[in-house]
C-alpha cells in the first residue's frame, strides 16, 4: 500500500510540475519583434501585460504601457516601426513556471548589435511581456570615451 501511495504521489507531482519549455515564451517574443517590423501596432501592444514597462537606450526612457504606446504610435501609423532581429536568446523560469526572464542579442540596421532583457509572465493563460530593457552594448575599451561624451552633453 505504501508503494502504491508513493507511486501515486510521484505521478501526481510529475503531472502537475510546471512546464519549463521555452518554446511558447520564445514564440511570444519572436511574434512581438515581428509585429514591430511589420508595423502591426495591435499585435505589438497586445503582446504586453497591462503593467508593462519599457526601458529604452536613452537614460530618460522609462515608459509604462500608455506612455510607450503614445510614443510609438506615430511610427506604427507611418507603417514603419522598427526591426530588431534576435540572434541569440536565453530563457530562465521561476520555480512555479509562470514567470520567465530572458536576455537576447539583437541586430538592428539603425543601431547595430543590441541587447534586450525582459520578463514575461502568464496572464490569463498566455505569456505576456511585462518588462523590456533595450541596450546598446559598449565594448569595454570604448566605455570611458563614451562616458566622457555623455558627460560632456550634460
Amino acid at each position: 500500500m505504501r508503494r502504491l501511495l508513493l507511486l501515486l504521489f510521484v505521478f501526481t507531482a510529475c503531472a502537475t510540475a510546471p512546464d519549463h519549455s521555452s518554446t511558447d515564451v520564445e514564440r511570444t517574443i519572436d511574434a512581438w519583434h515581428r509585429a514591430a517590423a511589420e508595423a502591426n501596432e495591435d499585435a505589438y501592444f497586445g503582446a504586453m501585460s497591462p503593467d508593462f514597462v519599457f526601458l529604452g537606450t536613452d537614460a530618460t526612457e522609462r515608459w509604462d504601457l500608455p506612455s510607450f504606446r503614445a510614443f510609438a504610435h506615430p511610427y506604427f501609423a507611418k507603417g514603419t516601426a522598427w526591426t530588431f532581429t534576435p540572434r541569440e536568446r536565453h530563457v530562465m523560469f521561476s520555480p512555479r513556471g509562470d514567470v520567465a526572464w530572458f536576455d537576447e542579442k539583437l541586430q538592428s540596421a539603425s543601431y547595430g548589435e543590441c541587447r534586450g532583457t525582459g520578463v514575461v509572465r502568464k496572464v490569463g493563460g498566455e505569456w505576456k511581456i511585462a518588462h523590456y530593457n533595450l541596450t546598446i552594448p559598449i565594448p569595454n575599451d570604448l566605455a570611458k570615451s563614451v562616458v566622457g561624451m555623455i558627460q560632456g552633453k550634460r
